[in-house]
């Protein structure tokens, strides 16, 4: 039986061009008879149980994120918003603040605006009792995902994308390393677990600090680091938020980077260039997450009943002054 990729493909269009033909979006005559012409071809039938679906739902996405300030949300939202238009669909943005009780709030907002689907963030705590079929619409979760895999994901591989982080540092020379995690997310968990690792595979303790997702919760914990009898050489901090309160903290101390602490992070905000020679961190692949969450939406969509699966994107180091060789 042929299916929409198939479609696609004979036609010369994307998925989601023919999911636009099928839902009398927005296409030029020439494209939509193109993709006619394949659908008769290939004798293609439109998944009813997928018609069904969004024929009880508006052509609008729900986008939910933890925080909108921090610019790893606001430019996959950027994404995620440009992919919406593309397809003749309209998105609603949440900020939750990481709050389990706002993330409730806004889900119930999405059943009463009948959305056709979700792209969220998640906390840990949300993610542990999330059940899409009782919500009555997908769910694409990005940067958290579940280990038990119960709705489709788009992530980066933290884990690895943490080591690489301790590995670039421990080749700079540095050893007395310790990091800094944001506590609601999984992401932090993930990234936490990645330091770990690479730590005792270089036979090294691995001190770190769990804090709640703020500049001033992580300018706190690195000045209480910075405080203690035998002050880390170097800092990997899990994202842009808790960097700025990092760099905030070694302000406040009077030290500078390298020549004290070294720095190493996660996300390219812009002011990660600007400062001294610019910090070092892992550039993460935003436009492609937003990208990836709205196709497996659409996907979900064409197909509601296939398996749930994970995209895991992998992240680039982005060496910079902050992590100059140890002197």
């Amino acid at each position: 039986m042929a299916k929409i990729k198939d479609v696609a493909e004979a036609a010369g269009v994307s998925p989601s061009t023919v999911s636009r033909v099928l839902c009398n979006g927005p296409v030029s005559d020439k494209v939509r008879k193109r993709v006619e012409d394949a659908m008769r071809k290939l004798d293609y039938r439109p998944n009813m149980a997928a018609r069904r679906l969004r024929s009880q739902h508006t052509d609008t996405i729900g986008l939910i994120v933890s925080d909108i300030r921090n610019p790893f949300f606001t430019a996959v939202s950027r994404a995620v918003e440009d992919e919406a238009y593309r397809n003749g669909m309209r998105v609603i943005l949440c900020n939750t603040d990481e709050n389990p009780d706002k993330e409730a709030m806004y889900l119930r907002l999405m059943q009463e605006e009948r959305v056709t689907g979700v792209i969220f963030a998640p906390t840990r705590q949300t993610v542990a009792s999330l059940d899409p079929v009782a919500l009555g619409f997908p769910v694409v979760m990005i940067d958290r995902a579940s280990r038990d895999v119960i709705t489709d994901a788009v992530v980066l591989d933290n884990r690895r994308a943490a080591a690489a982080l301790v590995d670039h540092l421990l080749a700079q020379g540095y050893r007395d390393i310790a990091g800094v995690f944001g506590n609601t997310s999984s992401t932090g968990m993930e990234r936490h677990a990645g330091f770990v690792e690479a730590m005792q595979l270089a036979g090294l303790p691995a001190p770190a600090q769990f804090v709640a997702p703020s500049v001033e919760a992580a300018e706190q914990a690195v000045l209480a680091l910075l405080a203690a009898p035998q002050r880390p050489r170097a800092l990997v901090v899990s994202n842009g938020v808790l960097m700025l309160g990092a760099v905030r903290a070694l302000k406040s101390a009077g030290l500078q980077w390298p020549q004290d602490v070294a720095l190493a992070g996660f996300d390219t905000d812009v002011w990660t260039e600007l400062l001294g020679d610019g910090l070092t961190v892992i550039e993460q692949p935003v436009g492609e997450i937003g990208r990836a969450a709205m196709a497996m939406l659409l996907e979900r969509l064409d197909d509601p009943e296939r398996s749930p699966r994970i995209v895991v994107l992998q992240g680039k180091l982005l060496a910079r002054g902050s992590s100059a060789p140890a002197s």
